[in-house]
């Protein structure tokens, strides 16, 4: 007679736990890159993650957003090709193909975040919800409804990103408010678009929507748009909108919100006094951190005041095992800032490296109309620095005459040594353009060293040469170097008679 099968040995509960070097909580682009990094150094990794791969970068952020505002600049260009001789009756905007175009530029660029990509380098990945439970312990349920997976890791990476916040105002709650979640379920354009929040986010999708013709307001409690970006670009991106037909409200708040019986037209009670009706109301006042359910008090994990992951430079939290990357280690919300950091998290975690976050060299890009990018020190904050600015505005820019865009400027920031220490860029293609002041700050090149590079005629970077031209010939104007010139001038004068 035959032993009967043992119900302990086959319970889920006595399953061996899961033994790994690296545990990456969070498949968006933090612990994509984390993960992948971490399994080409050859160690054991698994990538936990509880929605879907790519994160809000593909799905809600940076590739659907891209994709609205290429339609609406088409659009506006079309409208406003009379400027250039060019005239365009009828331009008819489709926001259904429009929408098709967004979703089908996500579904392009997803099988690059897929999981199948992800464990080609080695990695395994579970779809599922992870849950530290100790601090070198968690726990996965996977989405499939299999058994829980009890994983022991040496070294974690927290990699769970940001969700949109929704504001507590009174009558909200009986609205169903868009946000850059959501904003892409859009089957139907709204005729009214209200949107609270100027920064990039807000910014963008109210200059898009109101280049497709929808009629926006735009609220913002700070007395600029863009108020983290150079006052003079705010003010460049502020006539662009208004240009665009956008009613912009700044140095305003909302008192409360009326929703309308269907919970999603309404009525927004302002602090100056007036009320705006809409048709949809879209929310983009910040982000929160995605910890909820984490078990970060069982892992000896620490936040920050703001509810963050606290990290140190090396991107460690105060578990020495456990490092944070992407959004919700609260260091600035960019997709190329994930990256960077899932690898250099990934890097320090495996190889035992203590590696630094580079906070100096960050470019970030709005791309509103004209676009906005900067990177290292602001031009505002250079005289106290020690450093100087130069500037060449783009109606100098035989480029952009030659486009009829002339609105706008470069500045770089340079120190005593002709270091550039830090760049603005505003017009188009800014975001292309300010790659090279990136890594000018990054690797401190000289104004000298940009200058006697050969750049190509004609484009919108000649502003970024020629301010670094500026730079260059002011410091032959002045001190020992042009007393030295003076000299080899009269010198080489006498000897050549």
């Amino acid at each position: 007679m035959t032993d009967a099968p043992s119900t302990e040995a086959s319970s889920p509960a006595a399953t061996a736990p899961l033994e790994v070097e690296l545990l990456v909580i969070g498949g968006g682009t933090a612990g994509l890159v984390a993960a992948k990094t971490a399994a080409r150094f050859g160690a054991s990794t698994l990538l936990v993650e509880g929605h879907r791969m790519g994160g809000d970068c593909l799905w809600t952020g940076c590739v659907p957003s891209k994709s609205l505002i290429a339609a609406a600049d088409l659009a506006a260009r079309a409208r406003d090709g009379e400027r250039l001789g060019v005239h365009v009756d009828g331009v008819r905007v489709d926001f259904a193909a429009i929408m098709r175009h967004v979703h089908a530029a996500i579904h392009e660029i997803e099988p690059a975040d897929s999981a199948e990509v992800v464990e080609e380098t080695g990695a395994r990945v579970i779809m599922g919800r992870a849950r530290f439970t100790g601090p070198r312990s968690a726990e996965v349920v996977p989405a499939d409804g299999s058994a829980t997976v009890t994983v022991r890791f040496r070294q974690a990476i927290i990699a769970t990103g940001s969700a949109p916040e929704v504001p507590a105002l009174p009558g909200i709650d009986a609205l169903e408010v868009l946000t850059s979640d959501d904003v892409w379920d859009l089957t139907e354009q709204p005729a009214r678009l209200a949107v609270l929040g100027a920064g990039a986010i807000g910014s963008e999708l109210s200059q898009a929507f109101a280049r497709l013709g929808t009629r926006v307001t735009l609220v913002q409690r700070n007395a600029r748009v863009l108020p983290k970006e150079d006052p003079d670009a705010s003010t460049l991106v502020a006539a662009a909108m208004a240009h665009d037909g956008i009613d912009v409200r700044v140095s305003t708040t909302v008192e409360r919100v009326e929703a309308e019986a269907d919970g999603r037209a309404g009525i927004l009670h302002l602090s100056d006094g007036t009320a705006v009706a809409f048709d949809r109301l879209l929310v983009a006042l910040g982000r929160t951190p995605r910890i909820a359910g984490l078990g970060v008090e069982a892992a000896g994990v620490r936040l920050d005041e703001r509810g963050y992951v606290a990290v140190d430079s090396a991107l460690r939290t105060s578990n020495r095992r456990i490092w944070s990357a992407g959004d919700v280690s609260g260091l600035p919300q960019f997709t190329h800032i994930a990256g960077v950091n899932g690898s250099l998290a990934a890097t320090n975690a495996v190889l035992g490296l203590r590696r630094a976050v580079d906070a100096d060299a960050v470019p970030r890009v709005t791309f509103t109309h004209p676009e906005v990018a900067a990177v290292g020190l602001a031009p505002t904050d250079a005289a106290a620095a020690g450093c100087a600015v130069r500037e060449v505005q783009h109606a100098h820019t035989d480029r952009a005459i030659a486009e009829g865009s002339v609105e706008g400027f470069t500045r770089l920031v340079v120190d005593a040594k002709g270091r550039v220490r830090g760049a603005v860029i505003v017009g188009p293609r800014a975001g292309e353009s300010i790659g090279e002041a990136a890594l000018a700050v990054r690797q401190g090149i000289t104004t000298s060293a940009i200058a006697s590079t050969t750049h190509p005629y004609p484009t919108y970077s000649d502003a970024l040469w020629n301010a670094a031209i500026a730079d260059v010939r002011v410091r032959l104007e002045r001190g020992a170097v042009a007393g030295a010139i003076r000299m080899l001038a009269r010198w080489r004068k006498f000897t050549t008679r």
